[in-house]
């Protein structure tokens, strides 16, 4: 299976392309204002304007009300929603036909035990950090990822990854899907297009020498 790439935290319509030039398979756009990666709704309508057909295009949001998530979706032309935040199953399970993806901050084996009770698309796993909600650049332990691979959900792997350390994170868990915002930036917000493309070309290289 090819893992899926998503690019997070996209700012502009220069770093968007860079990303799908380089060969992402989706784009993040920060819908939560105290991100240093928050974008409006009308930047973000601007970037996915941009975008050729096939890209996903996922908004982030932080524990947000319904009609926030439903302006944004109308507005931007998202299709898929990204929740980070303490939302419940319940909310969660508001938004189709969208696709839905619920990120949970993984600190140790007690935080996959809220997992089952989401019935998402897909479940995200980033690195618990306090005080955080993501972006942090820190990795954690990822035999929970492939703990969490058991339920049979689709599991995207986010946290800490990074041109470097990307192959072997792919090797060791094999996701449905990889997360990076921090880890192909310059500074958080600008990404660095040498560094999506060998982000990218490290999980096809892999994949072509499994295969």
């Amino acid at each position: 299976m090819q893992v899926r790439i998503k690019i997070c935290g996209i700012t502009s319509v220069a770093d968007a392309q860079a990303a799908v030039e380089a060969g992402a398979d989706a784009i993040g756009l920060m819908l939560w204002g105290p991100s240093k990666r928050f974008v409006t709704n009308a930047q973000a309508a601007e970037i996915v304007r941009s975008l050729p057909p096939f890209i996903a295009k996922v908004g982030v949001f932080v524990n947000p009300t319904i009609e926030e998530v439903l302006q944004a979706v109308k507005e931007i032309g998202l299709d898929t929603i990204q929740l980070h935040g303490e939302e419940t199953p319940e909310f969660c399970r508001q938004f189709a036909p969208l696709k839905v993806m619920k990120a949970f901050r993984v600190k140790d084996a007690s935080s996959l035990t809220t997992m089952a009770d989401y019935d998402t698309d897909a479940w995200l796993l980033d690195s618990y950090v306090a005080g955080e909600k993501g972006g942090t650049g820190a990795v954690f332990n990822w035999d929970l990822a492939v703990q969490a691979k058991d339920s049979g959900r689709p599991v995207v792997l986010a946290g800490g990854l990074t041109p470097e350390n990307i192959a072997e994170a792919v090797h060791q868990v094999w996701p449905f899907g990889v997360d990076v915002s921090s880890g192909v930036e310059t500074a958080p917000g600008k990404k660095d297009a040498g560094m999506i493309r060998r982000f990218v070309s490290a999980i096809r290289n892999l994949e072509i020498e499994l295969a």
